[in-house]
């Protein structure tokens, strides 16, 4: 069956479970729905009808239909659990179907660690609509009132005559309810559609709260696993796009005779992309290495690295918000006894997912088929439609796992590439990007320059609080590639970007006296087409902006003679964030050493520890990090890490602990060796020896991790609060094992060494 022409009935066409694995025409297994006779007449693909959430199989069997994806951290194990809960049935007789532009609605796809927080709701209110809509069918067919019946495991019983019963599948099992719901208007994460059910109580859960496992990692493990990487269309061609040897120059002449030896192998150009296609993919690579470009001058975009942030701080502002203020800070700095001052800095990062991007666009006059691995598929659908002229219900995108992406990396790029040279060929076409393309060119993460100021009173009291950020937007690129705007192969062609000026202050509870926190944005160093442009990596911001803050919550700690934990419980009375910062302390056994190290900045390896706080859209998340310091390697080795979190109602245990323990993973190799380097025409920043992240050797010997529960709490997010708090976390650690503060990131062997020298010079 080829998905690009299935419509939603056929996954309800009785016969049997769903089997999540089809076949594309002429090659690999990518999804597929068993299949035999259901009546026509399937309401639309709209929020407000159950059947766009929730169908029941004849054999009793639950697909649920979820508008986001899994990247990984298994939340569609954590969906499942919630429609089974909310259904009675057994966890594994349901399956969850994602981001599959014909079967579900548009939820926003993975971001800003909704999926549980916001794309949750909608499953769980269907799934309980659901349920009271089979009862109301059983007490017809059982001849009981609905509150005479019980539930398990997909069985209707009557209570007290357990003899009486019928189940999901023979009540609508292959039919649709045809029922509406009440809907919000509203597309992405916001999106939240309900019924008249109301779910259950905490204290009635029986699945929602277990340690269920990811299914999906064994798949992986043994290779069996069908990524987008391996997706084969009939006719396809091979294609590798090549970008310029400097940012911001197009092609003045192309000589297509270079590549008249490599058999089938063409050039295809429109505007300033230039690509090459073949029938076979080493065909493709060998012309886009043979393939002579004339290009433009050298347009040196860029400042020089080494000027990067005192560009930054003299850039004009194209935008400042203060969204902070309490009392009258200026005045309370002048009047105060001690004024605290501090600088950070915070470096371009790139994505560097595991694998480049990859995507398989199928363009035909009247539609087009995607198969992409990037997180939000629904908005690439709309993209795509824009960028080829048809209209999004003509655009199918189907997601199909990728080597991962948090936030706007390569993928979105790759798919539109993809798109336009197969409207071009007239063919379908694979872009596979090589690990220059994915690492150089994909959006970046911003660079930024923070500064702290606060004042002290004679007591050492603190009397105001001033937090600054400066640097290039979060959204240079969108969070989506819904707009041709946000991509390479739309700014390439002529489609003028249009970037959102937006940054970010610390998320906290401090209650200082007078408080202000705000930002400024400078302009992008290079307007278009640009490797350096900027867009959402993990946690938007958050690791930035936290390094900083909580970095000068330590110094000003220090500064008044204060232990970092006592001070932050002196000026944090929210209850729930209270108990987080203890749980952290207590975990990690703070109060049986002696702030600072006695040992500060003695003997060949140096240990310290450090702590940090914060809070993300709902999540407190609280951080000890023990450190080891070689003074004459510079090797900063993150040995222990203790983190609480508080995320609300905890749906899978094991689950959210593997999070958090990513989290923490990507987090250290952003603070410990994540740096793009680049020159004044180009990223230099371009395979895993230019741009090195954390490897097995530099891990943690320990994540201990402490989970806060609150079950009557709605569950927020999980896959970025923790990300957030760990950059700080390691340099206040680093400055108890040393007494020598690192303002900026990454903590690389050759800056901390460099560090320790500049320190011994001074004593």
């Amino acid at each position: 069956m080829d998905l690009s022409h299935t419509s939603r009935r056929d996954f309800l066409k009785a016969s049997g479970a769903l089997v999540v694995s089809v076949m594309i025409p002429g090659t690999v297994p990518i999804a597929r729905a068993q299949t035999s006779g259901v009546g026509d007449g399937k309401p639309p693909l709209m929020p407000d009808e159950l059947d766009s959430w929730i169908a029941i199989l004849p054999d009793g069997n639950v697909t649920a239909f979820f508008g986001k994806m899994d990247m990984g951290q298994g939340v569609d194990v954590a969906i499942g659990q919630i429609v089974a809960e909310e259904l009675d049935v057994r966890f594994e007789r349901v399956n969850v179907v994602m981001g599959d532009t014909a079967f579900t609605c548009n939820q926003g796809g993975a971001s800003g660690s909704t999926g549980i927080q916001n794309g949750a709701l909608t499953l769980r209110y269907a799934a309980a609509e659901a349920r009271r809509l089979l009862l109301e069918r059983a007490a017809e067919k059982l001849g009981v009132p609905a509150e005479k019946l019980a539930v398990k495991e997909g069985v209707v019983s009557v209570i007290g005559e357990s003899q009486r019963t019928t189940t999901y599948g023979e009540l609508i099992g292959g039919q649709h309810f045809h029922h509406k719901l009440e809907w919000n208007k509203r597309y992405g994460n916001p999106l939240l559609a309900k019924g008249q059910a109301t779910p259950k109580k905490p204290a009635e859960y029986n699945i929602v709260g277990r340690s269920i496992p990811q299914k999906i990692v064994a798949r992986k493990i043994y290779g069996s696993l069908q990524y987008v990487t391996d997706v084969k269309v009939d006719g396809m061609l091979h294609a590798r796009v090549i970008r310029p040897p400097s940012a911001g120059c197009g092609p003045v002449a192309i000589d297509e005779s270079s590549i008249s030896d490599i058999p089938g192998a063409r050039v295809v150009r429109e505007k300033d992309i230039v690509a090459v296609v073949a029938e076979h993919e080493w065909d493709a690579v060998r012309a886009a290495r043979a393939l002579k470009v004339t290009w433009a001058p050298p347009c040196a975009p860029f400042p020089e690295m080494a000027s990067l942030y005192d560009h930054i701080r003299q850039a004009k502002a194209t935008g400042a918000q203060v969204p902070i203020k309490k009392g009258d800070v200026d005045d309370a700095l002048k009047t105060a006894s001690r004024v605290v001052e501090a600088e950070y800095e915070w470096p371009f990062q790139s994505h560097a997912s595991m694998g480049p991007a990859c995507a398989v666009a199928d363009v035909r006059a009247d539609r087009a088929t995607l198969w992409t691995g990037t997180q939000k598929p629904h908005f690439a659908r709309d993209g795509i439609a824009k960028l080829v002229g048809l209209p999004p219900e003509k655009v199918h995108a189907i997601w199909v796992p990728g080597p991962g992406s948090y936030g706007r990396n390569d993928a979105g790029d790759a798919a539109h590439d993809a798109a336009l040279l197969s409207k071009l060929t007239g063919k379908p076409v694979r872009v596979q990007y090589m690990r220059n393309d994915a690492t150089g060119w994909d959006p970046k993460g911003p660079a930024g320059v923070y500064r702290g100021r606060a004042g002290l009173d004679a007591q050492g009291n603190v009397v105001a609080y001033d937090f600054f950020a400066r640097g290039f937007t979060r959204q240079d690129v969108a969070t989506n590639e819904g707009d041709p705007k946000d991509t390479l192969a739309g700014q390439l062609t002529g489609v003028p970007p249009r970037p959102t000026v937006i940054f970010q202050v610390p998320a906290e509870a401090y209650e200082f006296p007078n408080k202000r926190c705000g930002w400024e944005c400078v302009p992008p160093l290079l307007d278009r087409g640009s490797p350096l442009r900027t867009g959402h990596l993990r946690d938007p911001l958050g690791p930035e902006t936290h390094f900083a803050s909580e970095s000068f919550i330590d110094e000003i700690a220090h500064a008044a003679g204060v232990d970092p934990v006592a001070f932050r419980l002196k000026y944090v009375k929210d209850p729930r964030h209270v108990a987080v910062i203890k749980a952290a302390a207590g975990r990690a056994g703070w109060s049986k050493r002696t702030y600072p190290s006695l040992r500060r900045g003695k003997g060949p390896v140096m240990i310290g520890r450090g702590f940090s706080y914060t809070e993300r859209n709902g999540t407190i998340v609280a951080v000890v990090a023990e450190v080891e310091v070689s003074r004459s390697s510079g090797r900063v080795w993150a040995r222990q890490l203790t983190v609480a979190h508080d995320c609300g109602l905890i749906i899978n245990p094991r689950g959210l602990r593997l999070t958090i323990e990513g989290n923490v993973v990507q987090a250290l190799s952003r603070t410990l060796f994540e740096e793009v380097q680049f020159d004044r025409d180009q990223v230099l920043s371009v395979d895993w020896a230019s741009y090195p992240i954390l490897e097995i050797q530099d891990a943690p010997e320990r994540i201990d991790i402490v989970l806060l529960d609150h079950p009557t709490m709605p569950a927020s997010g999980a896959g970025e609060p923790s990300t957030r708090t760990v950059p700080a976390a390691i340099a206040n650690a680093f400055f108890d094992a040393t007494g020598v503060r690192m303002r900026r990131v990454p903590l690389t062997p050759e800056r901390v060494k460099a560090a320790l020298a500049a320190a011994e010079t001074k004593r």
